[in-house]
Order: structure tokens, then C-alpha cells, then sequence
């Protein structure tokens, strides 16, 4: 007895079917009775997924690639010298063509992926652009003005990316992530404008979870000499400021394959990674195909995802 074969029409039929766990039950409408219990694509699936997963991340390493390149492009803006405030600056109308292939990606993700990458970005971009002012040189106080109007320009730019993708329905703890982040550097901004015998005090209400070495560099960036510094330091830390590693040192951490796109059924919050024990948990409200054991196994191949740079849709973002 030899297993009859699919048309080709029928199996391309069935290809759109993968992502959403019906592979299994389409083929055992195609295929004869008696061999019906043989179908099992759990492991196709959890493979099918760990690809998924993949490409989102090699989508979203290809946009961090960009946008490095352009925060690389603010810190050489003599942003000490600047005489005047005006339009926003070249490096956020690169930022904005960064994204022009956003409504493409919309078109081709379902709305549950698109999340995933959204949150990928959330999680990524914000940080990244308040990291990148401490790499700054000196910032006078016109130079201040003119970053925190590039600031809210940058915020807008990543604020449109679900409306772009013409995916919105998922997008608020995508946007609340990113009005936090950018807010944050908004307020560095404002620390970095204030007068000098206030700096601590604007430092303390505006970013209270700062650190004593971070309040130091931003004290450099304001231009004051390390002599003219110590009194100001030695305010702030009357003030029970934390000692612990200035956050501008950190090293932005690679975004991880483990948080498995396939299995947020709902939008997660940006920036939070799912653990193994939590991804099995929800793997368990997808029914056939998506067994502990497949998970496993799903969690071992992904984890080969994690620093992915190559594949065909880095295309979309990689020139």
C-alpha cells in the first residue's frame, strides 16, 4: 500500500495554512481516510516557527544596523557650536527613510508577527537613541534645543511605524514603550538645559533612577570642568543618589530569539522575554502540532537564531 500523493495545486494551497497550526488538519482533508492517523506535523511546525522567528529577528537586527549607523551620524553634529535651532537635523530624515519599507512588511505579516516585531523594536530602538547622547560631545544649550526637537521627531518617526504597517489594533503597549524610552531622553535633554545650580536638583525629579556616574557625564556634555564639578557631585550625593554602573556604559544586549513569536497569543509588553517554562505554558492553548516535547525541541533551534544577520528578508532594511 503506498501513500497517495497531493496535487501541487493542493499543496500550495496548504502553504498559508502553516503559520496558523492548520497544516495537519488540511492535509487530513486531502488525503485518504486510512491514512489519516499518520498525519502528525507537530515537529514541521515547531520548525516552521523557529524560521519565523528567524527572519523577525534578522528583520529587526537589519533596521538596528541602520539606525546605529545614523546615531553613529547625531554624535558628530557639533552639537557645541551650534549658533542657531532649526529645522530637524539630516540624521532624523535618515532615520525616517530607514522605515519606508514598513507598509511592505505590514502587507506581509500576519498581526500576531507583526506584534512580535513591534515589540522587537520597542524594546531596541528607545534605549539605543538615549544611550547614544552620552556619546555626544559637549552640548551647549542651543544644541540641547535643537537634539530635543530631534528627540520628538525621532519619537513621532517610531510612533507612525504601526500606522505605516497599517497594523494598529496591537500597538499600545508598542507605543507606551516608546513614549516611555523617548521621554526619557526628552528629560536628559531638559537636565542638560537647566542652570547649572539646579542641574541636581532637575536631575533628581526627571530621572530619579539615575546614577551618580551618569549624573557625571552629563555634567561633562554640559562643558564644566572636572575642578568646577565636585560641588555640584557632592549635592547630588547628599541626596542618596545610587553608586551603581551608569546605565550609558551598558551594553545594549542582542535582541534574543528565545521569546518565540508564534506563541504570543496576545500582545506582550516590549522588552520581555519570555522564559521556557512560560513559553510551554502558553504552547499549551495551541492545541495540535504544538506539543511540550516539539516546544523543546523549538527552543533549541531558535536559540541558533540569536545573533542571525543573513537571510533573504534582511532585504527589506539592509542596503
Amino acid at each position: 500500500m503506498s501513500c497517495p500523493s497531493l496535487r501541487i495545486r493542493d499543496v500550495n494551497k496548504l502553504k498559508v495554512k502553516v503559520q496558523s497550526g492548520e497544516l495537519a488538519e488540511n492535509v487530513s482533508k486531502i488525503i485518504e481516510p486510512q491514512f489519516v492517523d499518520m498525519i502528525d506535523m507537530s515537529e514541521v511546525q515547531d520548525e516552521f516557527s523557529a524560521v519565523i522567528t528567524k527572519a523577525l529577528i534578522t528583520l529587526v537586527n537589519g533596521i538596528e544596523t541602520k539606525f546605529d549607523a545614523e546615531m553613529a551620524a547625531m554624535t558628530r553634529v557639533p552639537w557645541g557650536t551650534l549658533e542657531s535651532v532649526g529645522d530637524q537635523s539630516e540624521y532624523v530624515n535618515s532615520i525616517n527613510m530607514i522605515f519606508i519599507s514598513i507598509p511592505v512588511l505590514g502587507s506581509l505579516l500576519s498581526p500576531i508577527y507583526f506584534q512580535f516585531f513591534l515589540d522587537k523594536l520597542a524594546s531596541s530602538l528607545g534605549p539605543r537613541f538615549y544611550l547614544n547622547i552620552f556619546k555626544c560631545k559637549q552640548i551647549s544649550e542651543t544644541g540641547a534645543q535643537q537634539m530635543l526637537l530631534d528627540t520628538q521627531a525621532v519619537k513621532t518617526i517610531l510612533l507612525d511605524i504601526p500606522s505605516l504597517g497599517k497594523q494598529t489594533s496591537g500597538a499600545s503597549s508598542y507605543s507606551k514603550f516608546v513614549n516611555r524610552e523617548m521621554s526619557k531622553a526628552e528629560a536628559l535633554l531638559k537636565v542638560i538645559l537647566s542652570p547649572v545650580d539646579s542641574v541636581a536638583d532637575t536631575y533628581c525629579a526627571l530621572l530619579p533612577e539615575g546614577t551618580a556616574a551618569e549624573f557625571q557625564r552629563i555634567l561633562d556634555l554640559k562643558g564644566l570642568k572636572r575642578t568646577d564639578q565636585q560641588s555640584i557631585l557632592d549635592d547630588y550625593n547628599k541626596r542618596g543618589a545610587r553608586t551603581t554602573q551608569p546605565s550609558f556604559n551598558s551594553v545594549m544586549p542582542a535582541v534574543s530569539s528565545t521569546s518565540i513569536a508564534p506563541v504570543l497569543s496576545s500582545p506582550a509588553a516590549p522588552g520581555i522575554i519570555l522564559s521556557g517554562e512560560e513559553v510551554l505554558a502558553r504552547a499549551a492553548a495551541f492545541g495540535r502540532g504544538f506539543s511540550a516535547t516539539g516546544f523543546k525541541k523549538f527552543l533549541a533551534l531558535t536559540e541558533a537564531a540569536k545573533d542571525q544577520k543573513d537571510g533573504t528578508l534582511r532585504k527589506f532594511f539592509v542596503g
